[in-house]
């Protein structure tokens, strides 16, 4: 921890997490209580994450909060949350260790980051209240279970906890104390399989997750139904995939998950769009790929908003990348369309290209971005990364 003129300072990042079993629905919207478990992978940070710095100093007279170079609202409710049960598990740390250098009366400032777009369904509230809870608790000294605090930030932020393969447990006791997130394999559990992110918008969703799903709980029978009856079987069967690392049965429960929800959203009242023409023409183009294939070789999944999240092993990615580049030419930025990690060249059969590439929509897609899965929140020692200066005021970007 960097501490300069009485400033103590913080640096962290934190991953975003696609679920394969959505969570959709609270029963305790205070606590952030899930009506049902959900399973997640954790994208790698090299190229989707949040960095956070949070700051804390006797000369600050308020919380503030700076996102993406903005100063916004410190008074969130749910950011104050994540400050009161960071502070509270620090108390009762610190009554165990009379040495605690940081007081915990004094106000933060917070500093976070993106880099990639907020509120355009690529679970920027998961990673970002993950980085801000990871950042408190090292500024204030806590340890342990944290999964169930940055839940309260966000309820997919308790996945972004950890890395690889993520169960976040629907819990039964009324204070949420068991609704936690649960490693299930590391990340380096599947070393061959890779994700594919296809940005469709970059745009704020006209329905925030928050308002969508607490209509689909007052209003969607089918909800009920999927948390009741679908989901417990699913997570059993999806966290058996994962550990026998069975592409072709995780990609079509993924899908089929990613089609339940979605059909959730339409069952309530009024409907919630998720997906647009595009997000349709994307599963079109999977399923005749997979059909060409005979096989499940690529599996999408839509959280809510269009951006497509498509999984398949390593040795698929090149053809796959070739055809999605021949489905929706880039327009402009051609040198910027593919991102992330390396993507080889693939000479398309043509039997492949009349049976799967059938309508080019040039400029559809703005951009791919090739990950892996990724651990969870890392610590970042260099001062020079802060986004925050020893007066705990946003450090100008280079």
């Amino acid at each position: 921890m960097a501490e300069e003129r009485g400033t103590a300072r913080v640096t962290c990042t934190a991953p975003v997490n696609i679920a394969v079993i959505k969570y959709w629905g609270k029963r305790d919207t205070d606590l952030i209580l899930p009506i049902n478990s959900s399973l997640s992978v954790t994208l790698h940070q090299d190229q989707l994450r949040t960095t956070t710095t949070a700051a804390a100093s006797r000369d600050f007279t308020e919380d503030r909060l700076w996102l993406n170079g903005e100063e916004v609202d410190a008074g969130q409710p749910r950011l104050q949350a994540c400050l009161r049960e960071v502070r509270r598990l620090a108390r009762k740390r610190r009554g165990e260790d009379a040495a605690a250098p940081l007081s915990l009366s004094y106000k933060v400032h917070v500093a976070s980051e993106n880099n990639f777009p907020t509120a355009a369904g690529l679970a920027s509230s998961a990673a970002g209240y993950a980085c801000l809870v990871s950042a408190l608790a090292r500024l204030f000294g806590v340890e342990g279970e944290l999964s169930e605090v940055a839940r309260r930030g966000s309820g997919s932020a308790c996945r972004s906890m950890l890395g690889g393969f993520v169960q976040w447990q629907r819990g039964q006791r009324p204070d949420g104390r068991d609704s936690v997130a649960l490693q299930l394999a590391p990340e380096q559990h599947w070393p061959e399989l890779r994700v594919l992110v296809l940005v469709v918008s970059g745009e704020k969703k006209t329905v925030s997750s928050t308002a969508g799903m607490q209509t689909s709980v007052d209003t969607s029978p089918l909800l009920k139904y999927r948390a009741e009856v679908v989901v417990p079987e699913r997570m059993s069967r999806m966290a058996r995939c994962i550990q026998e690392r069975d592409f072709e049965a995780f990609g079509q429960l993924t899908m089929q998950d990613s089609n339940q929800f979605h059909a959730t959203c339409l069952d309530t009242f009024p409907p919630i769009f998720y997906l647009n023409d595009i997000s349709q023409h994307i599963i079109a183009l999977v399923h005749r790929f997979n059909a060409h294939h005979g096989r499940t070789k690529v599996a999408y999944t839509f959280d809510a908003g269009p951006n497509a999240v498509v999984f398949m092993l390593e040795d698929t990615v090149d053809e796959f990348v070739e055809v999605v580049r021949r489905s929706f030419p880039p327009a402009s930025n051609g040198d910027q369309f593919l991102r992330g990690l390396p993507v080889g060249t693939a000479v398309l059969p043509e039997e492949l290209v009349s049976a799967v590439v059938v309508e080019p929509l040039p400029g559809a897609i703005r951009y791919l971005l090739h990950t892996k899965p990724g651990p969870g929140p890392q610590l970042l020692d260099d001062p020079s990364q802060h986004l925050l200066g020893p007066d705990g005021l946003p450090q100008r970007s280079a």
